[in-house]
């Protein structure tokens, strides 16, 4: 819920102080009231004002405020203080804009006779004057990057960027319509006016080219701020609204509505409160409301003992639908890695021991889908000399079961593809490589004598099959066939 707070005038300038506790100063008729962020009253206040007071604005430091008057003068305040540190007298009417320069040692101000001036602080004195506008000035900035560079604008449609090493301005930028605010974005390129209905992006570093055009008010746009990030850039009108837009795509992301004619706004530092000063004197102040925090249990609270037994002894009618849960798929960390695409991991997942040495056929059917996917290779490749050991070993130990021969001669192939370059270089791998050569050695051999039993037995398999063929022909003439052929039937 908005906070209000009731000044006596039009409040024509409000401003954060930079340094914590981030105080603000409410400029308001002929005072300056200084709030704390969550106090609705003043905690300090400057009246040494014979008339309306302009601008209050805080040196970056926080310890200093200098504000203009309608009589002419600019004043120069301690924060600790009450009384004016120093007056600057050369304005021959009022001041509206005033601000310090990144140095901190100057001011510059604007004012209605139509000048533009820049002040030294230690010695109280005008370092020079500029009469470049044609009407009042009315706002201005200071780069934060440059500190000679200083801008301000007009009701004479212009804003004028001045150097302190030049006797005039060094651009000029037509907005169209009397200018109420000016900001300048932290990088310092980018310059945003406001006036009329209009707010405008200008690229100061291509010479003032118009970037955006925004016309997203009703009525006469009348100040300007940016968020902490610049992320976001705000800006409030007569027409009662603040519109809040992305720097980005500079789209509207956000409205406030207020109860009347906006004339000054500020985001505090942390943009953590919004404060609003509208023409009816009145001070609205919103906080963000700050992040829950989620206080956790020390302990879970467990579920009652019934709750586990609810419905263990219930026994289906007859007309009763029975319903079965579908059991939940796990799948393993293989399967899941090779899901991912990640082939490397799902082979290191394989060769773990409880997986190698008890059920060796899902080693060999990650290296098979591996194989297939075209992947194998490059999952072999890049491994340490431990790595490489323990791969040769469970080749070595599996390569002879026939279900898996024809995998792992592949892996094989491709390890010793892969690995050859290396050989010689680790007295661990070239053992497990001369332990497969021995392994395959081996089998070559048995499989040698096996092919010569196989062709024995095929001899004598053959030979049995002719005696029995000649000796049914004997035996055909004597009837002995016939017996043959009935005990064959029996």
């Amino acid at each position: 819920t908005p906070v209000q707070i009731k000044e006596f005038g039009a409040i024509n300038k409000i401003d954060f102080s930079p340094v914590s506790p981030y105080n603000y100063a409410v400029t308001a008729s002929s005072r300056i009231h200084v709030y704390g962020r969550y106090s609705q009253e003043p905690i300090k206040t400057f009246s040494r004002f014979k008339d309306a007071a302009y601008c209050a604005t805080y040196r970056d430091d926080g310890k200093l405020l200098v504000a203009g008057s309608e009589e002419g003068s600019i004043r120069l305040f301690d924060i600790s203080g009450r009384a004016p540190l120093r007056q600057f007298d050369g304005h021959t009417k009022a001041v509206h804009v005033v601000g310090f320069l990144s140095d901190k040692y100057r001011i510059f101000s604007g004012g209605d006779d139509y000048s533009s001036n820049l002040w030294d602080i230690p010695s109280a004195t005008e370092i020079v004057s500029y009469s470049e506008h044609t009407d009042y000035v009315r706002c201005g900035c200071a780069s934060k990057l440059n500190a000679d560079v200083f801008i301000t604008g007009s009701y004479d449609h212009t804003v004028k960027v001045f150097d302190a090493r030049t006797k005039k301005n060094v651009m000029t930028i037509e907005h169209g319509q009397p200018v109420e605010s000016v900001l300048l974005f932290p990088s310092g390129g980018l310059l945003v006016s406001a006036g009329g209905r209009y707010v405008k992006v200008w690229d100061v570093l291509k010479g003032g080219q118009l970037l955006v055009s925004l016309k997203n008010h009703h009525k006469t746009v009348t100040c300007l701020c940016l968020n902490s990030s610049g992320q976001r850039l705000l800006s409030g009108s007569l027409d009662r609204h603040v519109k809040i837009y992305s720097t980005t795509s500079y789209k509207v992301v956000h409205s406030f509505n207020y109860a009347t004619s906006i004339l000054s706004l500020a985001l505090s530092p942390e943009d953590e409160t919004i404060v609003v000063g509208m023409t009816n004197g009145v001070l609205n102040v919103k906080h963000r409301k700050p992040e829950e925090s989620k206080v956790k249990s020390q302990k879970n609270r467990q579920p009652a003992y019934r709750t586990y037994v609810k419905g263990r002894n219930y026994m289906p009618k007859q007309e009763d639908f029975y319903v079965s849960k579908p059991g939940k798929c796990v799948l393993r960390k293989y399967d899941k890695l090779l899901k991912s695409f990640q082939s490397s991991k799902a082979l290191d997942a394989v060769l773990e021991p409880h997986i190698r040495l008890y059920t060796p056929e899902v080693t060999v059917a990650v290296m098979q889908e591996l194989n297939r996917r075209g992947t194998l290779r490059s999952a072999l490749a890049g491994r340490d000399e431990k790595q490489i050991s323990l791969l040769l070993t469970f080749v070595t130990r599996r390569v002879i079961e026939p279900r898996f021969t024809p995998v792992l001669v592949t892996v094989a192939d491709m390890i010793t593809d892969i690995y050859q370059p290396v050989v010689g270089q680790s007295a661990l791998v070239d053992k497990q490589f001369l332990r497969l050569q021995e392994a395959i050695g081996k089998e070559i051999d048995y499989q040698e004598e096996l092919l010569e039993v196989l062709g024995m037995m095929d001899a004598l398999f053959a030979t049995l099959t002719k005696k029995r063929a000649a000796y049914l022909e004997e035996n055909k003439s004597n009837g002995l066939i016939k017996t043959l052929e009935q005990d064959m039937n029996n």
